[in-house]
């Protein structure tokens, strides 16, 4: 082998991931919140990026094309057809081909009309119609919305939170200033659930009050609603309720003393201890159940956030199913043309220009990768429906098992992308919202040799068989596993007691003494 120096030509295929298609991906995976604090940021980095709000007439405002382009972009939505699907500059890839019109085209049809979306697209392979429209669902983002009609979050009461609903109560209970200054420091120290778990040792120091002072306004502030909060642990708690109940006698504090045999269910020591019998045991442990140990979480600790879905699939008049973009969740990010045009005309220096013409491949970059996520969240959800028809149509049971896989080798894409299409988005369904997710489950074979069954149907099976069951007699795993295997389903014991956990249903012997006791 010779050491000298050579020069040899070689010829090498690579992968390489630009930062925009790394930024594509990263887009792909994000929900609506980050999606939009995403955009957000970009707006603040580049000037030319602006928000549509509206219709924006004609193309004498500022503006005006790309807010058209940047509406068609979004939705998908073919000016010539008005419908979705292949003929609407989408290859089978999900991805914006070249024939797509250029970002400066002018669109006369305006698809974020609040009116009802009439284009229905035959979709190929499977039975029934799935009509795919980019349009809002009556203006409002609900599923058979009406925007005559309040959304969900309208209806929500204003609920202060704990400590705001104690002050005020405070102010009624307590008059003198330096009890009121101890009793805002107490108040300060109870968590969510109503419990004061901190050490109060170093309070009267620090407040220059007598120790007694401390515990006299805490005796005060135990007697405040809801009955229960400034209680140390779970049994102080109890003990404040019953006796507001008058319920507290020598019987139920042994029971209160010794919670951690009703915790095992340990009957016959319950009974040993507090000196009953069965039938006023049974009573006993009635009243602690109809307690509430958690008083403090009846209050609202941050405002009450409701799941906004990314995808509508309802019932189509000509039968199978529509599936819709939810729009409120796809911002329309505009390239504001005019505006690059009035500073291209201005910019002298070589910096300058560069600067504009990055800013406006990057928005121009933005806006199609937005339209390309919102086309694949459209063709992955598409294929869900349609692979999942018997869910929508007849429920749970009929939910078959389905993979990543299933829906990338049919709609030719990679399996990491409907991973990341599935991440954190939901679909609203006339048997309510679900996430993408929900609807892949595995496979349990059949019994009998036939198709086989979804995890989650036969989750739903045992639960609904427990549900049914004889208080009298009480199914066991194995009967459990008898059961199944007579519908066709061929399951291992362990695999219904993973079930039945992860469902937090108990054992047959502690459903057995469940029902024992409620009897």
């Amino acid at each position: 082998m010779a050491l000298s120096p050579r020069l040899d030509l070689r010829q090498s295929q690579q992968l390489v991931l630009t930062p925009q298609l790394q930024q594509a991906i990263k887009l792909l995976q994000m929900a609506n919140l980050e999606l939009s604090g995403f955009i957000e940021q970009e707006m603040e980095r580049n000037p030319l990026l602006e928000l549509g709000e509206g219709d924006k007439g004609g193309s004498d405002e500022p503006g005006g094309d790309a807010a058209d382009m940047g509406a068609a972009e979004l939705s998908g939505f073919d000016s010539e057809s008005g419908v979705y699907g292949a003929d609407a500059g989408m290859d089978g890839s999900g991805v914006v081909g070249a024939q797509d019109a250029p970002l400066d085209a002018d669109f006369s049809v305006n698809v974020f009309d609040d009116g009802p979306n009439d284009g229905i697209a035959q979709a190929a392979g499977g039975s029934g119609q799935l009509g795919l429209s980019g349009g809002s669902s009556g203006g409002n983002g609900r599923l058979g919305g009406n925007g005559d009609e309040e959304g969900f979050e309208q209806n929500l009461s204003d609920v202060p939170d704990l400590r705001t609903h104690l002050n005020r109560e405070m102010q009624l209970l307590i008059h003198d200033v330096a009890d009121r200054m101890i009793a805002s420091n107490l108040i300060d120290l109870v968590d969510e659930a109503g419990y004061l778990s901190a050490d109060l040792s170093d309070m009267p120091e620090r407040l220059g009050v007598e120790p007694q002072d401390v515990e006299r306004v805490l005796a005060l502030l135990k007697g405040m609603e809801p009955t229960g909060v400034f209680a140390r642990d779970l049994a102080e708690c109890l003990v404040l309720q019953l006796k507001e109940k008058d319920r507290f006698d020598p019987c139920m504090a042994k029971l209160v003393e010794n919670l951690h045999l009703l915790g095992r269910r340990d009957l016959a020591a319950l009974k040993r201890v507090c000196g009953v019998d069965d039938e006023d045991l049974a009573q006993m442990i009635g009243e602690i159940r109809a307690l509430d140990p958690k008083p403090g979480l009846a209050f609202g600790s941050e405002e009450t956030q409701t799941v906004v879905p990314d995808v509508f699939v309802r019932r189509s008049p000509e039968g199978g199913w529509t599936v819709e973009l939810n729009s409120e969740t796809l911002p329309r990010v505009l390239v504001n043309q005019h505006y690059f045009s009035a500073l291209s005309s201005r910019a002298s220096g070589k910096d300058d220009k560069q600067f504009l013409s990055d800013c406006l491949s990057n928005a121009n970059w933005l806006v199609k990768a937005l339209d390309q996520r919102a086309r694949t969240i459209l063709k992955v959800s598409t294929e869900i429906v349609r692979q999942q028809e018997g869910f929508f149509t007849h429920g749970v049971r009929h939910l078959r098992p389905l993979t990543l896989r299933d829906i990338a080798d049919t709609i030719e894409m990679h399996e990491s992308t409907v991973s990341r299409v599935t991440s954190a988005k939901f679909m609203a369904t006339n048997r309510g919202v679900f996430e993408l997710k929900y609807f892949f489950t595995s496979a349990i074979q059949s019994s009998e040799g036939g198709d086989s069954h979804s995890s989650e149907s036969v989750r739903d099976t045992i639960r609904a068989l427990i549900n049914a069951e004889d208080p009298k007699k009480i199914l066991s795993d194995d009967r459990i596993v008898e059961l199944l295997k007579a519908e066709g389903i061929d399951i291992a014991r362990r695999t219904v007691a993973k079930y039945r956990e992860a469902m937090r249903i108990p054992s047959s012997v502690q459903r057995r003494r469940e029902k024992r006791m409620s009897a």
